[in-house]
């Protein structure tokens, strides 16, 4: 009689985990040993937020959202057909991946055309300022709504969007900031505080910011990951140039004139071009309010003149004030300003394009004070001021 076979007992069944984050739809099948973030982003240059990875959810912090600001900001991103986790105090709770979205500086545009995410937004602030080809073709088709800005900015018009998430930016004061009221009546809203960063990779950096809310992890990993690299790269050819120019920057607004700080990220991307910036004594990050006889003192024989705010020819500059003619640098020619990409309304893709590719940035000012170094670039951003 042969010998019975035994029967073997059942095994649990195998967890499926999942191999890359869920960009599209919602968890079925909630299980809490499952990790749903298998990519995660790393901050390697950016000090002004932090993120926290657990199983079903990530926890953003913004510890210094504005210049001397006496609160933080924390948003608690669960994955939604998940649960939230207990207790989450003051944290903002938001459902990721984010389906639709309302961007209220232009400097978030570039993120979410870099991560392939634009049919997620819905709104902006303003259409006037805007240089981004693939934005202003949904304005023209009607696709977006403008909410306003600041302490003016339409509440209903939001609340009528019913939007997932609302991206601002604060200077903690309530006449230019839009998010106490968007919070009070019940939005989603996040503080983006990229233009504290002191680097300019510190504030391209961002770009993984926005991609938490959206699951879009790998894909920010990447584009920062050659961001990055080809910064690094163009900073390289200018490192050991013997021949350091000397640099000032800006003009005065209603007499005073703003300086970046020492430590800012000008004055970094400056050191990284092969310039002597000089105010690179100075230990702010900010801008320095001097008065014209201060900057005419110690730049009246600087080399070059750069960003000296809207104009478009020396004869504007003579015209404005006929002392600036007696900076070495107007006489001699070398004055660039970052206006050469325009819209229609003034709208400066510097600041918009500007701020998430700052190997674009390095690469025109290498060209300006270095040519040799980049033979074949073409300014971009910049241009030089004729007569």
């Amino acid at each position: 009689m042969p010998e019975p076979t035994p029967t073997i007992a059942p095994t649990a069944a195998v967890l499926e985990l999942p191999e890359t984050n869920l960009t599209e739809g919602c968890v079925t099948d909630y299980d809490p040993e499952i990790d749903y973030f298998p990519e995660k982003v790393t901050i390697v240059d950016a000090v002004g937020w932090t993120i926290e990875y657990h199983n079903n959810y990530k926890v953003i912090t913004v510890p210094n959202p504005w210049r001397d600001a006496d609160v933080q900001f924390q948003y608690v991103l669960v994955q939604c057909g998940t649960p939230p986790p207990d207790n989450v105090g003051d944290a903002l709770v938001i459902e990721v991946p984010v389906q639709s979205v309302v961007a209220m500086s232009t400097t978030q545009l570039p993120h979410l055309a870099e991560l392939g995410l634009l049919d997620r937004l819905v709104g902006v602030d303003s259409f006037l300022y805007i240089n981004n080809e693939a934005v202003r073709a949904k304005i023209k088709a009607g696709e977006l709504v403008e909410i306003g800005s600041g302490g003016q900015v339409n509440v209903e018009q939001a609340l009528d969007l019913q939007p997932d998430l609302i991206m601002t930016y604060g200077v903690g004061n309530p006449e230019y900031d839009a998010h106490p009221k968007l919070l009070e009546a019940g939005l989603k809203v996040v503080l983006n505080s990229e233009y504290m960063e002191v680097s300019p990779l510190g504030r391209a950096e961002w770009v993984k910011f926005t991609a938490a809310f959206f699951n879009q992890e790998a894909k920010a990993m990447e584009i920062y990951d050659s961001i990055a690299s080809r910064y690094r790269e163009i900073a390289a050819l200018a490192r050991n140039v013997a021949d350091k120019p000397t640099v000032f920057a800006n003009r005065p607004f209603q007499g005073t004139w703003y300086m970046p700080g020492g430590k800012s990220y000008v004055a970094q991307l400056l050191a990284d071009a092969g310039a002597t910036y000089l105010w690179a004594d100075d230990t702010s990050t900010g801008s320095m309010q001097l008065s014209f006889e201060a900057v005419f003192d110690r730049a009246r024989d600087a080399d070059f003149w750069l960003n000296p705010g809207n104009w478009k020819s020396l004869a504007e500059a003579a015209a404005e004030d006929e002392r600036y003619t007696q900076f070495a640098a107007y006489q001699n020619g070398n004055v660039y300003n970052n206006n050469k990409r325009l819209n229609e309304n003034g709208g400066n893709d510097y600041w918009e394009s500007g701020v998430t590719n700052p190997h674009l940035v390095l690469a025109d000012l290498i060209k300006i004070f270095h040519p040799e170094l980049l033979p074949d670039h073409e300014l971009y951003f910049y241009q030089k001021l004729e007569q």
